[in-house]
């Protein structure tokens, strides 16, 4: 294995944007997004930090690959907020050990699921999570707080036929 996963701190928050805007190409090309790239906030990745729930790809040289970022929910789950892997280094089994690190987590932390929102259409994202057991959420059966999110998205330019909620509920 070429990277090893572990916690990232406020000294990798620009690393870790870094890596969100270049995983952003990625979306562009496979139609998951449009417009100017953005990535989290220092806001957003401090929240993921508090909450423990910062996690990094590191290279064999310590430099951040990939990351996951989360924080827990008032209803009593684990929502991942943000996950992206280098382009340059996708395909290496390191999205996999990143949301393995998180479901992980979440497990130690006693909660019933892991939720996220995504694209599901391409084939590294909805696809992606279902293989790792993540199932798509019904429009009937979601909880209000993935619904507003799912608004909060289309409301910044993604595309509603092509977004969805997912939930692993852990057992």
């Amino acid at each position: 294995m070429d990277f090893r996963i572990q916690s990232a701190g406020p000294q990798h928050f620009s690393q870790l944007r870094n890596i969100e805007l270049q995983a952003f190409r990625t979306l562009l090309a496979a139609g998951a997004v449009r417009g100017v790239p953005v990535a989290s906030s220092d806001e957003d990745l401090m929240h993921f930090f508090d909450q423990g729930l910062l996690f990094a790809a590191f290279d064999l040289a310590g430099r951040p690959v990939g990351y996951v970022g989360g924080y827990e929910t008032e209803d009593g789950a684990v929502h991942v907020a943000e996950m992206d892997v280098d382009p340059d280094m996708q395909r290496r089994g390191i999205g996999r050990c990143l949301m393995q690190t998180m479901i992980e987590q979440a497990r130690l932390r006693g909660v019933a699921t892991v939720t996220l929102t995504t694209d599901r259409l391409a084939d590294f994202n909805a696809p992606f999570y279902a293989k790792l057991r993540f199932q798509i959420i019904e429009e009937t059966e979601m909880p209000a707080r993935l619904t507003q999110l799912l608004r909060e998205e289309v409301a910044k330019g993604l595309d509603p036929a092509r977004r969805c909620a997912m939930e692993m509920v852990l057992s």
